[in-house]
């Protein structure tokens, strides 16, 4: 079986909980190398691979692909220089810190013709699925309102880089990015934006809320985040003129990786949240589907699958598929939140 040697930047949260186990878990690829000074810590959670720097791993002719998980800020730096110097590219999400950075990758990932693609995850959360196949399904009819919360509990600054006074820092680029993927995966581009960023928490340097409506033309997309939130509402909400869905809670992936579990691992019978199988929900948290006539029934929760996406890469690089997540969609990304920066200035 062929495999890819895989080279990833970066070993904080993002490189840690997310990319190297779920790079780990895919068969054709190799996690040779980690360009981080945590050396104790990537001999300890991936062996076999080397502790080096960003610059040595882009150096590299072994290397067929570049992971980024730095900070928001080297994104576009680090992706440019991996694919002048041949190499295939993910990069942690966002994609750049403006959608002129992005457009500048996109071309040059055409030109050097390599695959370029975003970690945009959630569009494998449980809960995102299931919400995807009820409106495919028509189980809602025409949807005339959509509402996606990233709520949480934070009302203490945290130590960090999303915490400074940096491009692309904040909720807004942070959990914002998420919510505007979701949103263009089941709606399109949106004809209007409205917003409203705000810093709510005292001595904050960042956004930490945004409330956000995406026009569809009759139909309103709702994307909000609050940092001060103890008991959140609704996860996701789609109303249509056949009924309704809501969602509670939020898929239990990130929180199993960041308790040690991965996706069929030995010993831990790969389970997810509640213990209910990777990417699994507690069926406390199943949807609740309410037809026009009043009638309700429960709706059980896809698996989520994180999987998927690095899958989907070694396919896309090895098979000649499409990409899991396109570098044009991603860019999409950025010239909607350019846009709500824009909106929310001008409601201020």
């Amino acid at each position: 079986m062929r495999t890819l040697s895989v080279g990833l930047l970066g070993f904080g949260h993002a490189g840690s909980v997310f990319h190297a186990p779920l790079i780990l878990a895919e068969p054709r690829l190799r996690l040779a190398a980690v360009g981080s000074s945590r050396a104790d810590e990537i001999r300890s959670a991936v062996p076999g691979a080397v502790a080096t720097t960003a610059e040595a791993i882009i150096a590299d002719p072994a290397i067929d692909l570049v992971v980024v998980a730095t900070p928001n800020t080297s994104h576009a730096p680090l992706a440019r220089a991996a694919l002048q110097a041949g190499k295939h590219v993910v990069i942690d999400k966002p994609m750049a810190t403006t959608a002129a950075e992005a457009d500048e990758l996109v071309d040059l990932a055409a030109r050097q013709g390599l695959l370029l693609s975003v970690f945009h995850n959630r569009r494998w959360d449980n809960d995102f699925l299931t919400l995807r196949a009820c409106l495919e399904s028509g189980a809602v009819g025409r949807p005339y309102h959509y509402e996606a919360h990233y709520d949480r509990f934070r009302p203490r600054i945290k130590p960090g880089w999303r915490e400074r006074s940096l491009a692309g820092s904040g909720v807004l680029f942070d959990l914002g990015a998420h919510l505007i993927d979701q949103a263009l995966v089941l709606f399109g581009k949106p004809d209007r934006i409205l917003a409203d960023v705000a810093s709510q928490r005292p001595d904050t340097l960042v956004d930490d809320w945004f409330h956000i409506v995406l026009g569809y033309g009759p139909m309103r997309a709702i994307l909000h985040c609050g940092t001060v939130v103890c008991r959140p509402g609704p996860r996701f909400q789609l109303h249509g003129d056949g009924g309704s869905f809501l969602k509670y809670g939020i898929d239990g992936q990130e929180a199993a990786l960041r308790a040690g579990q991965r996706p069929g691992g030995a010993g831990l019978g790969g389970a997810g949240w509640g213990g209910a199988g990777w990417g699994g929900d507690d069926p406390a948290n199943h949807a609740l589907l309410v037809a026009a006539d009043g009638s309700e029934q429960r709706v059980e929760t896809l698996a989520g699958d994180y999987p998927a996406y690095y899958r989907g890469i070694a396919a896309a690089i090895l098979d000649g598929g499409a990409p899991p997540v396109t570098a044009e969609s991603a860019r999409d990304v950025l010239t909607v939140l350019e846009a709500v920066r824009k909106a929310a200035g001008a409601a201020g």
